[in-house]
């Protein structure tokens, strides 16, 4: 085991790294430096301040980044209509690499020379958290005692507390939830317990942001998103933070039972898993930014992103945010998003959202002239359609001719 001076933890004050914190100090005896980042998840971040102090840590960060969050990394992301398979929209995997940055910087700060976080052996975050830390500071060491130490399940991280007689929040004998859960202000996620049978149906009581579609209200609400390149600036006619944004869309999105999946994703680390997840916001976001950009954007332009959009899912999926790669798709993203200027008007209702209205007063490629279904007045040629029919058809053709079978 290596010697270490000082560890920056990514804490959260949760059972797991309560117990890496002691792990640490007894394993390394070094100081310890906590790191805990407000990301809006609801959480009570100032009991960990508290339970941090009690166990003796002297540097103690309580960071909000909710902004920075929103801003530069969610709202990259949604520039590039950026899914996952097909369905998820990365809630947890855009956190990690702010995360990883942050603890670096704190790393720097206070001369630590090694970093610690607590995700497990067997999930995604041990590689975007070390991925990310690798890229921003490359001198610094990483320690994952999931890897390392004996304590490998919840029982014996109870033990563990209770040996060393660590407050936690949640004792054997309690009710515990049966679910490993991560939140921030694009979404919760849900994980294990009963949900790792696939075909088992979620109980309606896991999830906390979105109603019952049985419940939902009756009358569909309407609200309206203002874009400037590419970036949500306003909610009906109001401007606001991007972090205000996607955090009022988030209520309003819940209300109408908006934006819960159930999935079985494949696993960077080679397995298959199975999650649940509330995004009611971004999948708002989603499905307002593919409105806006169907009117303002060039064809090829938008196919194109379309194109390249898997491959920057995977990125941000697998931890690779930092690298070279994803900077070079983000620059071709954001060039794109220049003319992606106006505002989307939305139509929410019982989980689905629905675009009913969309404009763009400085960059609209729409015209009215050429596609009406009525006299164009010499706009558009139909006779020019039948040389291009030819062309394109030209090679098929051929083909038939001779007689080939594909």
């Amino acid at each position: 085991m290596a010697n270490h001076t000082k560890v920056v933890l990514a804490y959260s004050g949760g059972l797991d790294t309560s117990v890496i914190l002691r792990w640490l100090q007894e394993s390394y005896g070094c100081e310890i430096v906590t790191y805990t980042a407000d990301l809006g998840q609801g959480a009570e971040l100032e009991r960990a301040r508290d339970k941090a102090e009690k166990m003796g840590v002297q540097e103690i960060f309580v960071d909000d980044i909710r902004e920075e969050f929103v801003r530069d990394f969610v709202f990259p992301m949604f520039r590039c209509n950026t899914v996952y398979e097909g369905e998820y929209l990365l809630g947890t995997s855009i956190a990690r690499p702010l995360i990883a940055k942050r603890l670096v910087e704190v790393a720097k700060l206070t001369s630590s020379d090694a970093i610690a976080h607590g995700a497990t052996g067997k999930g995604n975050d041990q590689v975007r958290f070390e991925l990310g830390i690798n890229a921003l500071g490359s001198d610094i060491e990483v320690i994952a005692p999931w890897r390392d130490w004996d304590l490998n399940s919840r029982e014996a991280l109870i033990k563990f507390c209770e040996k060393h007689q660590i407050e936690v929040d949640m004792k054997s004998g309690e009710n515990p939830s049966p679910y490993s859960m991560d939140a921030n202000i694009l979404h919760i996620s849900y994980e294990g317990g009963l949900l790792e049978d696939p075909s088992s149906e979620p109980d309606e009581s896991m999830w906390q942001w979105t109603t019952a579609l049985e419940k939902t209200p009756d009358e569909p609400t309407y609200i309206e998103i203002g874009y400037k390149e590419g970036d949500p600036i306003m909610l009906d006619g109001q401007k606001m933070q991007a972090s205000e944004i996607l955090s009022k869309l988030n209520l309003i999105g819940g209300e109408n039972g908006i934006g819960r999946i159930d999935i079985v994703e494949n696993r960077y680390v080679g397995m298959k898993a199975r999650g649940c997840y509330e995004t009611p916001g971004g999948t708002i976001l989603l499905k307002s930014h593919r409105a806006i950009e169907s009117l303002t954007l060039d064809r090829e332009v938008m196919h194109l992103k379309d194109e390249l959009m898997p491959r920057y899912a995977s990125l941000i999926y697998n931890g690779y945010w930092w690298s070279p790669e994803r900077y070079a798709i983000q620059a071709m993203v954001d060039q794109t998003q220049k003319p992606v200027n106006g505002a989307v008007r939305l139509k929410l209702y019982k989980g689905n959202v629905i675009v009913v209205g969309r404009e763009s007063k400085t960059d609209s490629l729409y015209d009215a002239d050429v596609v009406t279904f009525e006299d164009d007045a010499g706009a558009y040629d139909q006779a020019d359609a039948s040389g291009f029919i030819k062309l394109n058809a030209l090679r098929l053709k051929i083909a038939s001719e001779k007689g080939r079978k594909f």
